[in-house]
């Protein structure tokens, strides 16, 4: 019989598909289920029961166990159909209605409210007022950097983005939670100093994590063996993740000519969209054919729409060289991932992650705003083989050494222990004691 749990934390990630084998490229469903999936397996492992709570739509069940200690949970909202991450916020005060009925009939008490993204920090934030629970919120992107970092006319973003009621209500939630987790240093001045103006003592910085049992580095044998099993030849250079303009992929197209004039058996794979992908996917992928076309290098540009995450860590190994070439990019869990597996990586600047890796060492960087010298970067890792090995070697260790789950949760841990010493109850009277009769208002900002 396993030990009785050290508490219980309520996970929330209200958009896109959560379950616990995700289809990852489908819409709004990426690195932020990764991220909530694995802190919550990783807190489990540690003693927490875990309740992961999501939307409920379409056919899906209302319960799903991923282990002993840790269920997905989904509550229905704005009826049957898929609702975009942009828009869900209208349907979010009917689901917080639905959960607290769960947790009333349930007499549940949580230890911890652990909110992802602002339409779940909305959320997070109703329930701990109503239910007397610490809540931590991870925005993983910000509303305001989005916006300023996306081309196009302010009338279409706002359209099709949602720009003024986001940063509103980001700006509720972050005045409002008791701890606000940035994801990297970048993120942190961002929140303190952007349309948010948020407080310094509640922003803590904890990167994300990688699952250290399924992204390791292997032999360069097995490396070639995983090559010709894929049917890849030549040097091969990966991108891969969901189909968003965000994600840059046409930018490192424009970034491969010089790459090719170089490296004459070089190729690049790249692994977008979904294994179902809607209308607007198809499109964006039939413009990047089009442009690899306009640029002469369709014959040298491999298309694959998705990949299975049994597979993910073999196609890091099997690739030469993995580009992150996001327009921006709040973290960069794909590029952690390659590198953990020993892939040498070139980093996009527009995000976080390029700050945390040594130039040259971990990682290599640069602008996909200046495609020529994002492919130079690309081309110098390929000809020479003792910078790709040095990459290799010392970005799997800077992975190993930061980013780990098991790091990650621990300091998760540790700002929930020091907030629970900086009030007057002890932590055992904040697991033991009842909650407190619930708020049943709203903030008077949300939902305006």
């Amino acid at each position: 019989m396993s030990a009785p749990p050290l508490g219980r934390i309520m996970m929330i990630s209200t958009h896109g598909y959560v379950s616990a084998e995700p289809e990852f490229g489908k819409p709004d469903t990426g690195g932020q289920v990764v991220y909530v999936l694995e802190l919550s397996k990783c807190l489990g492992r540690m003693g927490y029961e875990v309740d992961v709570l999501t939307r409920q739509f379409e056919d899906q069940v209302a319960v799903e166990k991923i282990n002993d200690r840790v269920t997905v949970r989904r509550f229905p909202c704005g009826g049957d159909d898929f609702i975009p991450k942009e828009t869900l916020c209208d349907s979010i005060p009917e689901w917080v209605e639905n959960v607290s009925r769960w947790i009333r009939g349930e007499g549940r008490f949580f230890t911890l409210i652990n909110s992802h993204y602002w339409d779940a920090g909305l959320a997070g934030q109703a329930l701990a007022s109503r239910f007397a629970v610490p809540h931590f919120h991870t925005p993983h992107s910000i509303g305001a950097w989005k916006r300023d970092n996306m081309d196009g006319t302010s009338a279409d973003l706002e359209e099709k983005y949602n720009f003024k009621q986001r940063i509103r209500e980001e700006k509720v939630i972050y005045d409002e939670c008791d701890v606000l987790i940035a994801t990297t240093p970048a993120q942190k001045l961002l929140l303190l100093e952007s349309d948010y103006d948020a407080s310094p003592e509640k922003i803590c910085v904890i990167p994300p994590g990688y699952d250290d049992r399924r992204f390791f580095p292997v032999s360069r044998a097995t490396r070639m063996s995983l090559k010709q099993e894929f049917d890849l030849h030549g040097k091969i250079v990966l991108a891969l993740g969901r189909m968003a303009k965000n994600k840059g992929y046409d930018l490192l197209l424009r970034a491969m000519p010089p790459v090719f004039e170089r490296i004459e058996d070089a190729r690049l794979l790249l692994a977008v969209g979904s294994s179902d992908p809607n209308p607007d996917e198809i499109k964006q992928v039939n413009a990047l054919k089009d442009l690899a076309a306009e640029l002469g290098i369709a014959d040298r540009v491999i298309f694959r729409d998705y990949i299975s995450d049994e597979q993910l860590p073999d196609f890091y190994r099997a690739a030469d060289l993995f580009a992150l070439c996001s327009r921006y990019e709040p973290f960069g869990m794909t590029a952690v991932e390659a590198m953990a597996c020993g892939t040498p990586t070139v980093v996009t600047t527009e995000g976080g992650l390029w700050e945390q890796t040594v130039w040259g060492l971990d990682a290599v960087f640069a602008n996909p705003f200046d495609p020529p010298a994002f492919g130079h970067a690309i081309a110098a890792v390929l000809q020479h083989e003792s910078v790709a090995a040095q990459l290799a070697k010392h970005g799997s260790q800077k992975a190993r050494a930061k980013f780990t789950w098991t790091g990650i949760a621990h300091q998760l841990l540790c700002q929930l222990q020091a907030r629970q010493s900086m009030h007057d109850d002890s932590a055992e009277d904040l697991i033991d004691e009842p909650p407190t009769p619930e708020v049943e208002t709203w903030s008077a900002h949300s939902f305006s």
